[in-house]
């Protein structure tokens, strides 16, 4: 009988042992030891940068970012990105159009653009180039007819007729003036006959 109980403890024994026993785990090397994170669907993933306000840098009531339009400004200005400080960036509206409001600064003058969220259209701008600075910035002399082609290349979609153009003489200097209308925008500006660039340039909105 003795002999009959040991065996049967050690038939029990062995079957609960083998019960908490667990089969070790198959992984795969390529994977390491545990599933792979689910990926996260691109729509939500936080933004890299964020608009004032915690929204996305292309939200719901616009698709062009802070960077875009600010890129916008620098082209139409002629200022190299490393000129600009001061940078600022804000939400805002224009005759009824969303824009963002940028402005900057440089050694040679100060800027402000509007430009519109869901296009980068500029709808407004206003800025002047300090008249010392106009050498040192250099360029090439031109022609009236030179400086109004200036003009074109700064209004998208304007004609010839659409810019008119004069010499003024007041200093020895001298300078060209002039205004457009296109796109419903008034622009004034002058320009540099010795070197060809617009210092001083001005759009706004007219209904």
């Amino acid at each position: 009988m003795n002999g009959t109980r040991q065996f049967v403890l050690a038939v029990m024994t062995a079957a609960l042992l083998t019960g908490c026993t667990q089969a070790p785990v198959q992984t795969d090397p390529a994977q390491g030891a545990g599933p792979a994170e689910p990926a996260v669907p691109a729509e939500q993933a936080p933004a890299a940068d964020a608009d004032r306000g915690g929204q996305a840098q292309t939200g719901q009531d616009g698709a062009v970012s802070r960077e875009a339009a600010l890129a916008v400004a620098l082209e139409n200005a002629g200022v190299p990105a490393a000129d600009a400080y001061n940078i600022r960036t804000e939400r805002d509206e224009e005759s009824g159009i969303p824009v963002y409001d940028i402005e900057f600064e440089t050694d040679y003058g100060d800027y402000d653009f509007q430009v519109a969220r869901s296009d980068g259209r500029i709808v407004g701008t206003d800025y002047e180039v300090d008249e010392e600075w106009l050498d040192t910035l250099g360029g090439t002399p031109v022609t009236a007819e030179e400086a109004g082609d200036l003009v074109l290349k700064k209004i998208p979609g304007a004609e010839k007729e659409d810019v008119r153009i004069w010499e003024e003489q007041e200093d020895g200097r001298g300078r060209y003036e002039g205004e457009a209308f296109s796109g419903g925008l008034k622009y004034e500006f002058e320009i540099d006959p010795q070197t060809g660039r617009i210092y001083d340039w001005n759009a706004d909105l007219r209904e």
